[in-house]
């Protein structure tokens, strides 16, 4: 679960520091982290059909293909992250003059993007290593690095927004800044355990010089760009929804935040149980046992929902208790303003929490462009009732915020049709 939450946990350090330095920062971050998550999603993406590859080698017991699957997918993230970074420094800066209306929001925005852009390189490489062990099933140091992650992060953020510990305060650029940092010094844990400490990589082939194999990078393309524009057209519509609210003014985006920062924390078990059902589910098909799918999605799909229910249910009935000592402060009339929307978020996690497992099991069946020409159905029917309930209307968050329990009901419905149908059984990965 927290190797699956690098990005909900960079985002959330970031957020909350800044909330304490400004509205005007923290309605800025929410809406510059949901652009960024997308970013660092196209990455994720990739490296989910990697991950599913290496599942499948694993389960044919082919253990000399997982070095050079990891090395394809590796090669692939680089060249990925140097077009998103150029895109980051010159494209990126003229979409948000073009689509944000508040000058103050615009300006702290590219603050925070000119640090944290630099980050794409050690994201990917990150979410490649962690493919790498998901994909072979041994995921104990991804907690270590994680919480590592997280704990650096943390300190970075005190010193460089507000000038702590002989750091310069930079405000929200300093929170990019930090979170790039935070990044580097994770990766490079991350390398001296698998150099001096993994005895497992040698089986593996990972000290074999690497070479560029096209044709499998193409096979791993196949698999994973599929999954890639998912994350694009899923996240990306939840970064046009942060941009509709902004239009209705900072306080609404401030409080859309402070929500999304919420229901990021509590959906953190969903996208662990989700990454876990990749490996699960390619590893099944590939050592024979295609019929042991659908019985799996569905103890997972049950899990997730018992474990979110319980993460979920305090944050609702007590919102005040659990965010003070994160967002407290004299005036708490942000957290008060949020209770409505809260609910609704409570709505959405609890449907989530079985739509996203069983859209994830149609994934790791290698069945991804099935996901995609579902989940962007999906979101085009969502985004016109979000664009009629904020721009036609003007109606208020809550019924802007609901339109996606009605979202997750329709993935859940078709990817549950999918897998019991059988129809991904002649799938190759």
């Amino acid at each position: 679960m927290l190797g699956s939450a690098v990005q909900n946990v960079i985002a959330l350090s970031d957020s909350v520091f800044l909330y304490h330095l400004s509205e005007e920062d923290f309605a800025a971050i929410g809406l510059i982290s949901a652009f960024y998550l997308v970013v660092a999603a196209i990455g994720y993406g990739f490296s989910k059909g990697g991950q599913i590859i290496i599942a499948r080698r694993v389960g044919e017991q082919a253990w000399t293909e997982v070095g050079r699957s990891f090395y394809s997918m590796l090669f692939f993230e680089l060249a990925l992250a140097l077009l998103m970074f150029v895109l980051m420094q010159w494209a990126v800066p003229e979409m948000l003059r073009a689509i944000v209306h508040s000058e103050v929001i615009y300006l702290k925005c590219l603050e925070y993007l000119k640090y944290r852009s630099w980050g794409v390189f050690f994201s990917y490489t990150g979410v490649s290593i962690i493919a790498l062990y998901m994909g072979v099933g041994r995921v104990k140091f991804l907690f270590f690095d994680t919480v590592l992650l997280a704990v650096t992060n943390v300190a970075l953020d005190y010193g460089l927004v507000f000038g702590h510990l002989g750091l310069p305060a930079m405000g929200i650029a300093g929170a990019g800044l930090a979170s790039t940092l935070a990044e580097v010094f994770a990766l490079l844990i991350f390398c001296v355990y698998i150099v001096f400490f993994d005895q497992e990589v040698r089986r593996w082939g990972l000290f074999r010089r690497p070479a560029l194999d096209m044709q499998l990078i193409r096979r791993q393309l196949k698999i994973s760009a599929p999954l890639v524009a998912q994350v694009v057209v899923g996240l990306g519509s939840w970064f046009v929804f942060f941009s509709l609210i902004e239009q209705l003014g900072e306080r609404e985006l401030a409080i859309s935040n402070l929500v999304r920062l919420v229901y990021l924390t509590i959906s953190v078990p969903v996208w662990g149980f989700a990454t876990g059902l990749n490996t699960l589910v390619s590893y099944l098909i590939g050592s024979g046992h295609p019929r042991a799918v659908f019985p799996v999605v569905w103890k997972t799909a049950k899990l997730s929902f018992v474990v979110t229910l319980l993460v979920c249910l305090p944050f609702v009935l007590f919102p005040e208790v659990l965010l003070y000592p994160l967002f407290g402060g004299q005036d708490m009339s942000l957290i008060t303003a949020s209770r409505p929307v809260l609910w609704v978020m409570a709505g959405i996690l609890l449907v989530f929490a079985v739509g996203g497992i069983f859209l994830n099991g149609v994934a790791g069946t290698g069945a991804t462009f099935f996901g995609l020409l579902l989940q962007t159905v999906g979101v085009v029917l969502y985004l016109l009732a979000i664009y009629y309930f904020i721009v036609w209307r003007r109606s208020d968050l809550s019924w802007a915020w609901s339109v996606e329990i009605y979202y997750w009901v329709f993935i859940l419905v078709i990817s549950a049709w999918y897998l019991k149908s059988f129809r991904w059984k002649d799938k190759a990965v």
